[in-house]
């Protein structure tokens, strides 16, 4: 009897111990038995982190803070890190105390660092970030919430009894003495709104008219004209383009004129001769030039149109019958 209660009393201590220890494992973030290796890493602050607290690396759970005391200077906070043994952290990668909230539970983060930095052994220590890149500790963020909150209320509280009627005397007495002139002005406004809304005025109609020869339509119209005018002056360019490249690929009259030199030799040739020509004509050679520069020739030319001219005449006194008995006698 003896012996089988001692029995009882050994396995149901051996269970609470098994217990405690799944507590520890589960709850309190105790690994005991997990195999992993220890980093080190010293903070200024390690606001209020605790042992059992967790080791993340990218949002991920890579191990468990184990241990944390003071340095022997009393200027650094020493954390000792148990991460599992096939996460690999890199020897500059850098340790940084977070937390999940305002009422989150703080966590140590770790990044990746550098894929050709040595792997980090057992025993090594992790850098802190440098001071300007550390998360700002949570007692001076609800002490700065408390100063704002306090000047908050300090204005709210300025806006009562007599100082908000200090404040909105002067505006009353400026609406009073102002009354007419602000009640034209809502009125004049208002005839205005009326007018608009029943399609008056050339706001009323670029609203509310619906007439086939409206604003918009009228627009829409012109739009329409520019664009085909657009298109025309595109055709008509590219028209103009293509007789710019058929003239000079050397085809047609101009195209020859500009690419055949033989042409334009012909072209050259003839022009030196119509000059030679005028140049004579001017210096009166010739019989067009004589015509033109002699003066003589001019005298004599006129004195035959004015000698035909009486001829004329004189035919037209004799009559019909005497021109035509003057030409039968000079016929026999």
């Amino acid at each position: 009897m003896k012996d089988t209660l001692e029995t009882r009393l050994g396995i149901f201590v051996a269970l609470a111990v098994l217990a405690a220890v799944l507590i520890l494992e589960t709850v309190g973030g105790v690994e005991l038995f997990r195999p992993g290796y220890h980093l080190h890493a010293l903070f200024n602050n390690t606001q209020d982190l605790k042992v059992g607290d967790r080791v993340k690396m990218a949002g991920v759970e890579v191990g468990r803070v184990e241990k944390i005391t003071l340095e022997e200077t009393n200027t650094k906070v020493h954390v000792t890190m148990k991460l599992r043994e096939k996460v690999i952290v890199h020897t500059d990668s850098i340790a940084t105390i977070k937390f999940t909230g305002l009422l989150g539970q703080n966590y140590v983060e770790l990044s990746f660092g550098s894929a050709g930095a040595p792997r980090a052994l057992d025993g090594a220590s992790l850098s802190p970030p440098p001071p300007e890149e550390e998360p700002p500790d949570l007692n001076a963020i609800m002490q700065k919430i408390n100063k704002v909150a306090s000047g908050v209320e300090r204005v709210a509280s300025s806006f009562t009894g007599d100082k908000i009627d200090n404040l909105l005397g002067p505006l009353t007495e400026v609406l009073k003495a102002n009354k007419d002139p602000l009640t034209a002005t809502i009125s004049n406004i208002q005839a205005v709104s009326s007018q608009i809304r029943s399609g008056q005025g050339t706001v009323g109609k670029l609203i509310y008219d619906e007439s086939p020869t409206n604003l918009y339509n009228s627009a829409l119209s012109t739009i329409s004209n520019l664009q085909n005018t657009a298109t025309e002056v595109q055709r008509t360019v590219a028209d103009a383009r293509k007789i710019v490249d058929f003239a000079y690929s050397g085809q047609g009259t101009l195209g020859r004129l500009l690419k055949d030199d033989q042409l334009y030799r012909q072209l050259s040739s003839a022009m030196t001769n119509v000059n030679q020509i005028l140049e004579k004509v001017n210096s009166g050679q010739g019989s067009v030039g004589k015509l033109i520069n002699d003066p003589d020739l001019y005298r004599n030319a006129r004195l035959t149109l004015q000698k035909l001219d009486k001829a004329t005449e004189g035919l037209e006194d004799q009559g019909p019958l005497s021109v035509l008995g003057i030409a039968i006698q000079s016929l026999f």
